[in-house]
């Protein structure tokens, strides 16, 4: 028996619904954005929304956490060492530009939201500490190279410049609004700070 034309299928609803909200992120600002709007734009029922999440923040944070795990496969060949480090560098930084260019309206919102709403802090703090982890992994290989650096407070700073460089370039902020000024800006800087020069 096949399902139902009419009759979403397990997930469609909340897929419609994430999509509805990336779509006015796109155009808008979060926080100027209603869970009303978000059901319109989705087509969905209220009880539908709330089924999935409760609240256009919970729909926001599980953008954000898809966005955050395109984000650690682009920066697994430099974190596992498997490459090049230089040449794997700059592939992830080049590809965590093209992620945030690609999640602008999600990843400006966290970014925009975060000092303002607990759960949204929450969730930016841990999803940021996800890759500071990953690089203190990687900078610690390398520790004698860097005598009387404090590592956990390089990779944190690493990671928030990373962070603050993306957002200004998704807000189309020059220079950084050239993927290549970008890219070049943070290899020179990380490679810089992590004596691979």
């Amino acid at each position: 028996m096949t399902a139902r034309r009419d009759v979403p299928v397990d997930g469609e609803l909340r897929d419609r619904i994430l999509d509805a909200l990336r779509e006015l992120l796109d155009a808008r600002t979060f926080d100027s954005i209603s869970v009303a709007e978000i059901i319109a734009a989705a087509g969905v029922a209220r009880a539908s929304f709330y089924f999935y999440f409760a609240s256009k923040q919970a729909a926001l944070a599980e953008l954000v956490r898809q966005a955050v795990g395109q984000g650690h496969a682009a920066a697994e060949p430099w974190v596992s060492g498997s490459a090049d480090p230089r040449e794997a560098l700059r592939q992830g930084i080049d590809a965590g530009a093209g992620l945030w260019l690609a999640n602008a309206g999600v990843l400006r919102a966290i970014v925009e939201s975060w000092g303002s709403d607990p759960q949204l802090r929450a969730l930016w703090l841990a999803q940021m500490e996800t890759f500071t982890q990953a690089t203190l992994a990687r900078i610690g290989l390398f520790e004698e190279r860097l005598p009387g650096v404090d590592l956990p407070a390089l990779a944190a700073s690493l990671t928030w410049l990373g962070e603050r460089l993306y957002y200004l370039a998704a807000s189309g902020v020059a220079p950084f609004d050239d993927r290549k000024v970008l890219v070049d800006t943070l290899l020179h800087l990380w490679t810089r700070a992590l004596a691979e020069t």
